[in-house]
């Protein structure tokens, strides 16, 4: 050790070392700048994103850059200032955007910086597209709702074929009855 250098304190290292493995396993890393933001609303920011299976954390620039250093993430720390937060989830990565946007349009906005989808660097307005894509329930329901329409109409089809056969059948007995 040189001198003038401190050897870090544990709590940073287990700091570091959390924030690493958390956004190892990320396929979607957001930062965003909260200057200005109340604890209140952090807690709304980080309890919305929850319901989606986004973390949220407030960290050190330095923590950060040393958690992310020689990872696909460490782009985003190359021009870190500020206050800054980070938004991480390995589930549904358009509810992440969508909630995020929706913070960055409030009263209170957080500014997004810019994130890491699978190993890519996208900024801004990339987010937002993605933002556009129907989440993953959305999508679910439309692939239900495809497979059913067929099967609705195949129901109603067969309801149609057998009421004209018992009509048929209706009207040669009442011919057969006349008959006699």
């Amino acid at each position: 050790m040189t001198a003038g250098t401190k050897e870090p304190r544990p709590e940073k290292i287990q700091a570091v070392e959390e924030m690493r493995e958390s956004i190892a396993n990320a396929s979607f890393v957001m930062l965003v700048d909260y200057q200005g933001l109340d604890v209140k609303t952090l807690s709304g920011i980080r309890n919305k994103l929850q319901t989606n299976g986004t973390e949220f954390q407030v960290i050190k620039n330095t923590i950060f850059q040393r958690a992310v250093a020689d990872s696909p993430v460490a782009a985003l720390a190359e021009n870190l200032k500020g206050a800054s937060a980070v938004a991480y989830t390995t589930d549904d990565i358009v509810s992440a955007a969508k909630t995020m946007l929706e913070f960055a349009k409030g009263p209170k906005p957080i500014v997004v910086k810019n994130a890491v989808l699978d190993g890519m660097v996208i900024n801004k307005e990339q987010i937002e597209a993605l933002s556009k894509v129907p989440s993953k329930p959305e999508l679910y329901a439309m692939v239900v709702g495809g497979l059913q329409s067929p099967i609705t109409g195949l129901v109603g089809t067969l309801q149609t074929l057998y009421g004209q056969f018992v009509m048929t059948l209706q009207a040669i007995s009442d011919q057969k009855a006349g008959q006699a």
